[in-house]
């Protein structure tokens, strides 16, 4: 994502081709992750005849972790500070 620098006339383009990028990747994300989902549970209903719910606190847990991920996506955007550069008060 480090070539979507605006540039002159493009400046409303970046923006769009980044959504469309992130859209993709989610899409993508997403299927993967129902796929694996309902295969692994698919293999345990064959053994114990009922598939496995997910539970509240396992939704809990997958929802703080796709929060982190966004954040982390989200610092992916900001300028690398200084450390050197900051005057300590």
């Amino acid at each position: 994502m480090a070539n979507l620098i605006p540039s002159g006339e493009q400046s409303g383009s970046w923006k769009t081709q980044s959504y469309l990028i992130g859209a993709a990747a989610g899409l993508l994300f997403g299927l993967i992750s129902a796929y694996m989902y309902t295969r692994a549970a698919e293999d345990e209903a064959t053994s114990a005849g009922l598939p496995h719910r997910a539970s509240p606190g396992e939704m809990i847990g997958l929802g703080l972790a796709g929060l982190a991920m966004v954040r982390q996506v989200a610092e992916m955007g900001k300028v690398p500070d200084d450390n050197k550069s900051k005057k300590r008060r």
